[in-house]
């Protein structure tokens, strides 16, 4: 593989399109191609014959960015301005990950909603989305430089368990970077397609895909038949992987070395040395019995069989998730006919010894563990680009479909290029109290705001029984029959109020309007982002007056003269930058009123539920 980059080089490549495969990692990101004389999946790598980009993103004073190794050495020296296992936190709010909080060096803003997270550098907030497309903007760069063509097109690989949010995340992010996104892959499937599962009409097999990755871990049973794969189970944690690996040697150095959590919590840079050392331990000893080295003056060591004795309960529980998985698949250990082992943390010796016994056959480790997601994402989109005609694709949607969210923005239900017939759903609630009928209006397009996209139907959803703001639960779902037709049906779960219409295969664009609306969406991705964010931000301001106001017109006697008057004041300050193009101002304008009403917020709330447990109701005593 080392012939790569002369040999992709050549006049003849340049002027075909290239579509890559991407693994976005938690840990270590990478793109890799079809060889073009091989015929191969291989993953590009530089000059210093690395194929891997570490997940990790780091601004200095002045804003600029860098990404991967440069960034990686500011993980000691300025924490709180690199930015890594981003993977983590997309679709996510701030109360899916707060219990973990402590495990980022850097700033997550806790504005105690289901919105989801913001990332505070300095005085800028970045969303996930945002911050991942940065990764993905790294990897087009340096694929364009090894294959020295423009890349404009990319498959991109999640967990199976990722739901929509987080697919439409790893979407949006793609796009700001400059890439069409022609397909969200599975990573198991991926991995079995680098195998070569799957590939032959006539196959039919059950596969099991061990996935222990950076910060993950996910075991998945796959059937495939003729071609098709079914995922027909998935279990997991997402808060296991090699990070937790090294937690494991962190502890037991503090032991060794005396240093506390609380020290560590105080010097964050003393808490990323022990972080980058441990992996170096862990990588050292799948291949050695000893580790010797030193963290701030401390001398630190620690034995293979050590550490296999703190990294078994860690195994034992992805053992668990493979039982458990099995079980919702129905099926036995013994009917499984291949087992492959995905991610960096799978080369840890144990794991594959104890893998192996439990599904009783040696299990497939021949290809790089760090790359074989990558792998198979460079064929799907081989086939994606017609070069394997015996491989079967299924009919896709052309564009994405929708519906018009608070702002005039697009929620996408279904993306571009995703297999028909489906269905899908999501929830949604109402803005104001009392509120009794929802529009539901459907577009389809690539664009963030629903005026660029092309409007399909609409229709109301009406008698929802009056109930504060937040309460009603409305189900949005998307039906798409085998002809292209679209069926959307709303629901209001709580009453089971129900409306429904269908849509007629409004599809009828040309190839050329097509590709016109997917090319306006990577051209202006930078400014819809931008825009989505803006509107978001407004949004949320609005949504903090509106509780804030409620909350003081209500617990007025609660609350003191002075609080009340700083309260007033910071609500004052939001209103007045609500309608700035400054995304970042409303935020911290944003994040001033909740740090304001934050700890009377809760001291209210502790006395209605002392009230309440002796015996009066918490709606009386707020």
């Amino acid at each position: 593989m080392a012939k790569i980059g002369i040999n992709i080089a050549t006049g003849s490549l340049q002027q075909q399109e290239m579509i890559v495969g991407i693994d976005l990692g938690t840990t270590n990101s990478l793109v890799a191609i079809i060889h073009p004389e091989s015929k191969k999946p291989v993953a590009l790598k530089e000059h210093d014959g690395n194929t891997l980009v570490p997940s990790i993103i780091h601004f200095d004073e002045s804003g600029i960015i860098s990404v991967g190794e440069l960034a990686k050495k500011f993980l000691i020296t300025e924490p709180q301005n690199t930015i890594f296992s981003i993977k983590r936190l997309l679709g996510k709010s701030y109360n899916d990950i707060k219990k973990r909080s402590t495990f980022f060096t850097y700033k997550i803003i806790d504005d105690n909603t289901e919105s989801l997270v913001k990332i505070q550098v300095g005085s800028k907030f970045y969303s996930p989305i945002e911050l991942s497309s940065y990764i993905l903007k790294e990897l087009k760069t340096r694929a364009e430089h090894i294959l020295k063509t423009p890349v404009k097109k990319a498959v991109i690989t999640v967990p199976a368990y990722f739901n929509d949010a987080q697919r439409q995340a790893t979407r949006d992010a793609g796009k700001l970077a400059g890439l069409d996104v022609l397909r969200i892959v599975n990573e198991p499937t991926a991995a079995s397609l680098a195998y070569g599962l799957g590939m032959k009409k006539d196959e039919i097999k059950t596969v099991a895909v061990y996935d222990l990755g950076g910060g993950t871990f996910d075991i998945s049973i796959l059937r495939i038949t003729n071609g098709i794969f079914e995922v027909l189970s998935t279990n997991g944690d997402t808060y296991l992987g090699g990070d937790d690996f090294d937690q494991t040697i962190i502890k037991f150095w503090m032991q060794q070395t005396g240093i506390t959590e609380e020290e560590l919590s105080m010097h964050k840079n003393i808490l990323q040395e022990f972080r980058l050392k441990a992996e170096e331990a862990k990588k050292h000893l799948s291949l050695n019995n000893l580790y010797e080295g030193k963290v701030a003056n401390d001398n630190i060591i620690i034995t293979r069989s050590e550490f296999e004795k703190l990294a078994e309960p860690l195994v034992e529980k992805t053992i668990t998730c493979c039982k458990n998985a099995m079980s919702d698949a129905g099926l036995s250990f013994n009917e499984i006919d291949e087992v492959i082992m995905v991610g960096g943390s799978t080369r840890i010796p144990l794991v594959k010894e104890k893998i192996s016994k439990l599904f009783g056959r040696k299990v497939h480790d021949e290809l790089n563990p760090d790359e074989v997601v990558a792998l198979g994402a460079a064929v799907q989109a081989d086939i994606l680009a017609g070069n394997n005609k015996d491989f079967l694709l299924l009919d896709i949607t052309p564009l994405s479909l929708g519906i018009e969210t608070m702002g005039g923005l697009m929620d996408v239900l279904v993306p571009r290029n995703s297999k028909i017939p489906s269905k899908v759903g999501r929830q949604y609630t109402t803005q104001k109290d009392g509120q009794s009928g929802i529009r539901i209006s459907v577009f389809q397009g690539e664009r963030d705001l629903v005026r660029d996209n092309r409007k399909l139907a609409e229709f109301n959803l009406s008698g929802i029984p009056p109930m504060p703001a937040g309460l009603p639960k409305v189900e949005v779902s998307f039906l798409i029959n085998a002809d292209g037709i679209l069926t959307v049906k709303a629901k209001e779960l709580r009453s089971g109020v129900e409306q429904s219409i269908e849509v007629k295969p409004q599809y009828g664009l040309t190839d050329e309007e097509v590709e016109k609306m997917l090319m306006d969406s990577i051209k202006h991705a930078i400014e819809d982002i931008a825009t989505r964010a803006l509107v978001e931000s407004r949004t949320e301001a609005m949504q903090l007056i509106d509780t804030t106001e409620k909350f003081m017109q209500k617990n007025k006697a609660s609350l003191t003269e002075d609080e009340l008057r700083i309260t007033q004041s910071a609500i004052d300050d939001l209103k007045i930058v609500i309608q700035s193009s400054d995304k970042d101002i409303i935020h911290q304008k944003t994040e001033a009123l909740n740090e304001i009403s934050r700890p009377y917020a809760e001291r209210v709330l502790d006395v209605a539920i002392s009230k309440a447990m002796s015996g009066k109701n918490i709606k009386d005593a707020i």
